[in-house]
């Protein structure tokens, strides 16, 4: 069963046409801890938007281009143990500056919805929060990976470490592997960034069933696309 065929996408109310227009040409991030659902919501997402007429382009992180992918294969290696942090986080951006130039950048360029499954976001919460290095320095090199080229919004999926450590596959990558305090500091470095910038963010409780979760997102996204009421 396709997830366009799921009860999730069938029993979602109907959305009037605005709401759907409201995100053409827009650049959306889905993040979250590992083992948060992030991936199933977002393939309910791309899903659901296309089947209400949008023109959607999906990446995901690390890779998403032919050069990306060879660098997520180095990333998440379990062998490469001694990788240092900070060559961790230039090999992020490093696949990074190529998936906004190759695909993110022409898609909005054409008026597509860019879904991305992760972005600097995570950057900031692994890299940054879990693993030491500064927010500043990040966003500095964020910069020169994309340049202008940043999300309209951030929809994080909050889970605690202890749930999402029972969701993942038995078979860990090398980011997986990190221990539960190292996903402790992941997730509160997601829950600050929203905290600082709450008009970029969303976050959305993780911890329910699926078709819970995607009901929240639905409802969260289309409160965003609608301004204030003056």
């Amino acid at each position: 069963m396709s997830s366009t065929d799921s009860p999730a996408i069938r029993s979602a109310p109907a959305r009037p046409a605005d709401w759907i227009a409201a995100l053409r040409g827009r650049f959306i991030v889905l993040d979250g801890p590992d083992g948060s659902g992030k991936s199933t919501q977002f393939r309910l997402l791309a899903d659901f938007c296309r089947s209400a007429g949008l023109r959607v382009t999906e990446t995901r992180e690390p890779g998403g281009t032919p050069i990306g992918e060879q660098v997520r294969a180095i990333l998440l290696d379990p062998l490469n143990v001694e990788m240092d942090v900070r060559c961790e986080m230039l090999l992020y951006m490093a696949s990074r500056a190529q998936l906004v130039a190759e695909r993110i950048r022409p898609a909005l360029e054409r008026g597509d919805l860019v879904l991305a499954d992760r972005f600097i976001s995570s950057t900031l919460a692994y890299q940054g929060t879990a693993g030491g290095i500064s927010t500043d320095a990040i966003r500095s090199v964020g910069r020169i990976a994309c340049g202008a080229t940043q999300p309209d919004l951030v929809v994080l999926f909050d889970v605690d470490e202890v749930v999402a450590g029972r969701r993942l596959n038995p078979i860990l990558d090398r980011m997986e592997q990190k221990g539960i305090e190292f996903h402790r500091r992941v997730r509160r470095g997601y829950l600050d960034q929203a905290a600082t910038d709450p008009a970029r963010h969303l976050v959305i409780d993780a911890t329910p069933e699926t078709e819970q979760v995607w009901t929240s997102l639905l409802a969260a996204i289309e409160r965003w696309t609608r301004p204030p009421a003056r």
